[in-house]
């Protein structure tokens, strides 16, 4: 069993399907929502947590795929510059899943973009503005 985490863009047309339901009844894979945008009759984002087997989730991808959903993995859509990085630690202090850590032997930021649940809360927190994440 695997876990991988995808930005899933919904086209308007999307939305009277049980693509979520599919993915757990016909590729067995268990789903969790980390975010969530929806604009009724417009599109809709979500942040979703998939686990299975590769095989199954590579399946169940080319499902969503097939019917227009534009899936793509989260590090693609997370940018950290972290070349510009001082290691000050001020988006440490507001990262609740981890995923932002200051080493504790060389005391520079570490980013770890698996555990990261895009809260944004890092880009306020950040003073050089280092963070950018694309949901939509």
């Amino acid at each position: 069993m695997i876990k991988k985490r995808y930005v899933l863009n919904f086209p308007p047309q999307s939305g009277d399907k049980p693509l979520s339901y599919q993915l757990v009844k016909e590729y067995d894979i268990r789903i969790n929502i980390l975010k969530a945008e929806v604009y009724p009759g417009k599109r809709g984002s979500l942040l979703l947590e998939l686990q299975g087997t590769k095989e199954n989730i590579e399946k169940g991808v080319h499902y969503l795929i097939r019917h227009h959903v534009i899936c793509e993995p989260l590090d693609k859509r997370i940018h950290f510059q972290e070349e510009k990085c001082i290691d000050c630690g001020n988006c440490t202090a507001v990262c609740f899943p981890g995923a932002l850590t200051m080493n504790k032997t060389t005391w520079k930021l570490e980013f770890d973009k698996n555990k990261c649940v895009v809260c944004e809360l890092c880009i306020p927190a950040c003073p050089l503005k280092l963070f950018q994440i694309d949901f939509s």
